[in-house]
């Protein structure tokens, strides 16, 4: 799993031409937001802000989301979201 992880998908697919790391990133977190995948997405969420995605932007696409994934699965995100801010600044 980890080769297929390193070597496929961020080797391979998230250096693809057609998207922005940025973009990926904000695609990336709407589906594990969508699925409710809060362990994933605390990797990605951390990620998207390296990926040039602010903090501002993300809680607007965590709130946006939440009206189409659910309630439940937004403030999940939410959590995860305060918690990375909180650790990284």
């Amino acid at each position: 799993m980890v080769h297929y992880t390193d070597r496929v998908l961020f080797d391979e697919v998230w250096e693809r031409e057609g998207l922005s790391k940025r973009d990926r990133s904000l695609v990336t977190i709407s589906a594990l937001t969508a699925l409710g995948k809060m362990d994933q997405l605390q990797f990605h969420l951390g990620f998207a802000r390296q990926n040039g995605v602010t903090d501002e932007e993300l809680q607007e696409a965590l709130l946006h989301l939440a009206f189409y994934s659910g309630w439940p699965n937004g403030m999940g995100a939410t959590s995860v979201l305060k918690s990375i801010v909180e650790q990284q600044d």
